[in-house]
């Protein structure tokens, strides 16, 4: 490999904001899709979904809910499918994915079919029987979510308290036998892959291993951009990046196709305005790099017992020029019409109020 390219801090950090997009916008969700191998889909509504949160700083007039509208379009204007909802076969999180991801999506879904998990994997017995109700239904026309089943049967080992049907339906969407036809105010609507996806995506034949790892490993660095990788993953994609060197940071790599982008990073100024970061922003995702390269350390405590959290349920960071100068924990009062600020850590010298009142804006909301 290459010896590493030196950058400064600051030159990481602008080259970062104008990978991501966060300087200037891209013309469409169909662009930051290609560009980043995927974009998280998280139901929770705090102050607007993760997904939205995301793209609403990378898409020019990107407004709540286009995701879902790009993915399963809108009423009688839906045409043909150009992206899907699924799982990466190496985590659980659920993203929305280019039509070219399916191929290798197929051994993960197999897989799931033969290990024991109540939320994805193999049916149970009464699953299994089950499930030949549903897709004969299917079959007969869809979409259909879990309560066209007329069945209020607990799944006795499925994942938190779901219906035996809702149980099922999920597992069949892990193993590839249904897909998220539509949403209707999140609600998942399931229906036949062939109904889903075009032909001609189906037709494509099931990747290798040796594909499925190439694949996985250069998702995650289009994902990040410029970022860590492991010895398996420079082995897979070695010829496709190049190492880069910042001072106090774990050895970092870049595309090669991003290089003229990092190097005009070194004479560019980055926008100073502040912006609020989704909590899995994919530029701070990586919590090892954000510490390292932006000194900010930084971690998602949806899930963190309320004494234990240091900055709030739903904290989003906030980015100006090249800092991470705090964070704000925004709530949207719907009913009330107002964004509310439940609390604040903000660097002395810095404001987060337009950045608040541009996410109440989006929401349609007063700050």
């Amino acid at each position: 490999m290459t010896p590493a390219r030196k950058a400064t801090r600051a030159q990481a950090r602008r080259f970062l904001r104008r990978v991501h997009f966060l300087d200037r916008k891209a013309p469409d969700i169909a662009t930051v899709l290609e560009h980043h191998g995927f974009i998280q889909i998280d139901p929770i509504n705090v102050c607007g979904r993760m997904h939205d949160l995301i793209l609403r700083n990378r898409v020019e007039g990107y407004r709540e809910g286009g995701l879902t509208r790009h993915l399963h379009g809108e009423g009688a204007k839906a045409g043909p499918r150009i992206a899907f909802e699924h799982h990466l076969p190496s985590t659980s999180n659920l993203v929305a994915l280019p039509l070219d991801a399916w191929p290798h999506l197929q051994a993960a879904m197999r897989r799931r079919t033969k290990v024991a998990s109540a939320w994805s994997g193999r049916l149970t017995p009464r699953e299994k029987e089950f499930a030949v109700q549903i897709l004969e239904r299917f079959v007969s026309g869809g979409p259909h979510g879990p309560e066209s089943f007329a069945d209020e049967r607990k799944g006795r080992r499925a994942w938190g308290s779901a219906t035996l049907a809702k149980a099922t339906l999920q597992k069949l969407f892990f193993h590839g036998r249904l897909l998220i036809a539509a949403r209707e105010k999140n609600r998942r609507l399931y229906d036949l892959p062939e109904r889903v996806l075009p032909a001609s995506v189906l037709a494509v034949r099931e990747s290798t291993p040796a594909e499925i790892a190439h694949w996985l490993a250069l998702t995650r660095m289009r994902q990040h951009r410029l970022t860590t990788l492991s010895l398996v993953d420079r082995g897979l994609i070695g010829d496709l990046v190049e190492p880069v060197s910042v001072e106090g940071c774990p050895p970092l790599f870049c595309l090669r196709s991003d290089v003229a982008l990092l190097e005009e990073a070194a004479a560019t100024e980055a926008d100073v305005a502040p912006l609020l970061l989704a909590p899995l922003d994919p530029m701070i995702y990586d919590r090892r790099v954000t510490r390292a390269l932006w000194g900010f350390d930084y971690n998602w405590e949806v899930y963190t017992p309320a004494p234990k959290r240091k900055r709030g349920y739903y904290a989003l960071p906030i980015l100006a020029g090249t800092e991470l100068v705090g964070h704000v924990d925004p709530k949207a009062d719907r009913e009330a019409g107002k964004l509310r600020v439940m609390a604040r850590s903000v660097k002395r010298g810095h404001k987060a109020a337009p950045a608040v009142g541009a996410l109440a804006r989006f929401l349609g909301l007063r700050a």
